[in-house]
């Protein structure tokens, strides 16, 4: 399994990732974005910005890289950056089908991504990340796995992803909304011949929403490696946007409110890694700080206030415009 390279590795920042969600097509649902990407949002202005993300993670020790085929083009950058650099052989790629990208690189599209788990859409998508990333792919995850997604329960998908694990390719999913839990739960009992289909798992999880947290531990518990997204709550629990109470805590430990909010996730034994999704560089270089940062059982406390109920976490998300 490839996550096993990643443990083995000593660095502090080894349990953080870089997802490409947010520099790999313009319009995205984070906040502050036009203070963060300004008006120049073309493709060679993401590629470039994205290389250098990637060069400045990679110097600092994260291994795992997560894109999508909705993220614009997050593979194809991806791709170019790894192909430029033949000796680099300990990077960690995982991507994710299920979503089509549709906004056509436009900021204000009516949509912006397309949502299909059938298997017409896996052969598609998987030939396409195929074409970009070839034998680069270590993990393909079913994107935003709800309750009630059919690639819970269609047969003759179960079958061709467990033909690709048989070939090599880990077999994960992601999951979104109120009933994470639920879902995480349903696909740890995908089984095909027997054997559990997935082995890893990438949730939201955050001092916000941290609903999901019982489940991955028992999946974690069950062998899976988890993987959390969203940790800033798209740019919510970013110091413009912090809560007092995270804002404090910041302040005590005299570092960044997305190191804190990131490494209260990190205090997680069940937590494998914890993504990044900063579009910047020097966002970057506070949001790998958080290995540094010593949450005590106050604090812990403290921060675990803030939750949400999940409905109306979920609700607001869904609310973010597309800027």
């Amino acid at each position: 399994m490839p996550f096993s390279r990643l443990a083995t590795a000593t660095t502090p920042t080894a349990h953080l990732g870089l997802g490409l969600a947010a520099v790999g097509r313009p319009g995205y649902i984070t906040l502050d974005r036009d203070t963060d990407l300004g008006a120049d949002r073309s493709v060679d202005a993401l590629r470039t910005r994205t290389h250098e993300l990637l060069d400045a993670a990679y110097a600092q020790g994260v291994r795992y890289f997560d894109v999508a085929r909705s993220y614009g083009r997050s593979e194809e950058f991806l791709a170019d950056w790894l192909n430029a650099r033949p000796d680099i052989g300990d990077a960690v790629v995982g991507s994710k089908w299920g979503y089509t990208y549709t906004a056509g690189w436009s900021t204000d599209a009516e949509q912006h991504e397309v949502k299909d788990h059938s298997l017409a859409t896996y052969a598609r998508q998987r030939a396409e990340t195929d074409a970009l990333l070839g034998d680069r792919l270590d993990l393909y995850q079913i994107h935003s796995v709800t309750p009630d997604s059919p690639a819970l329960t269609d047969k003759d998908l179960h079958a061709r992803l467990a033909e690709a694990a048989a070939e090599g390719l880990t077999i994960g999913f992601s999951t979104s909304g109120p009933a994470q839990a639920d879902a995480i739960r349903a696909a740890l009992a995908v089984t095909v011949d027997g054997e559990p289909l997935f082995r890893t798992v990438q949730s939201t999880y955050n001092v916000l929403e941290p609903s999901a947290g019982p489940a991955l531990a028992e999946v974690h518990d069950a062998g899976l490696t988890v993987i959390v997204k969203e940790g800033m709550a798209n740019g919510r629990l970013a110091a413009p946007h912090a809560p007092d109470a995270l804002r404090a805590v910041a302040a005590a430990t005299g570092l960044g409110c997305d190191a804190v909010a990131l490494a209260w996730i990190l205090r997680r034994p069940w937590v494998g890694v914890v993504l990044s999704g900063a579009a910047t560089v020097p966002q970057l270089v506070s949001n790998l700080h958080a290995p540094a940062v010593d949450l005590d059982a106050d604090q812990m406390t403290r921060l675990a206030t803030l939750a949400e109920d999940p409905s109306a976490y979920w609700e607001r998300r869904g609310q973010l415009p597309w800027h």
